[in-house]
């Protein structure tokens, strides 16, 4: 769907509530009920409108602050929020290693560097969120069928109807109450699959200052790359 030169993907569920996003990468998509045809999806969108250009106009400031990382000696990544500079070696080292405040590659792997972080990050994070997510399974009396971490789109995490929970990679580079935030987030759709206002107050029941870990992905989420 067009809006005055914005396009705009429209999502169809079984929700009871439209809700409109600005993705991390400046995607606009719309989540709205099913059962409504393309002239109400269109009214509807267009009562929104302000509040799109507002969001995007604040996408776009914040993506001023965007990192973009070379693999050289002294280049800084993040992990788990705070920053380790690369040291590129000519050891004879496999793979990514973190070791004494540093990261270390060997420069004959540089041109799979991104892949290597990836996998470390990957493998990093699964380890981090099972405890996690179990805590918060048991605070909310809920059940995931499955945790995953996966590269995924524009989204930090996903829930599916099945239960099925995926986290993206990059939230390896999030500080860990971020991280319990994120899991939160994803476990509380098992309970409500929309962003209702009683999604949030259940979030808030267990994490009072989430809107705190919501700021900081919007102001710092951007610098979440390779």
């Amino acid at each position: 769907m067009i809006l005055n030169g914005i396009h705009i993907e429209i999502v169809k569920s079984k929700r009871k509530t439209a809700s409109i996003f600005v993705e991390r990468d400046g995607s606009v998509s719309a989540r709205v009920p099913k059962d409504l045809s393309d002239q109400q999806i269109y009214e509807l969108i267009e009562k929104y409108e302000y509040s799109i250009h507002r969001n995007l106009a604040e996408w776009r400031r914040t993506n001023e602050r965007h990192v973009d990382r070379d693999f050289i000696s002294g280049q800084s990544f993040i992990y788990f929020g705070r920053n380790y500079r690369l040291k590129l070696t000519d050891n004879e080292t496999d793979g990514l290693k973190l070791y004494q405040g540093r990261f270390w590659l060997n420069k004959n792997q540089l041109n799979i560097a991104p892949d290597l972080f990836k996998s470390f990050y990957k493998s990093k994070l699964i380890d981090k969120v099972v405890p996690i997510v179990e805590l918060y399974e048991k605070k909310l009396g809920v059940n995931a069928n499955s945790v995953r971490v996966l590269e995924l789109k524009n989204r930090w995490g996903s829930c599916s109807s099945k239960g099925n929970i995926n986290l993206h990679w990059k939230c390896a580079m999030a500080p860990m109450e971020v991280l319990h935030y994120i899991v939160l987030h994803e476990l509380v759709h098992l309970i409500h699959f929309d962003h209702s206002n009683a999604f949030w107050r259940d979030i808030e029941k267990i994490m009072p200052d989430y809107k705190d870990k919501v700021k900081w992905l919007e102001l710092n989420g951007v610098g979440m790359d390779l």
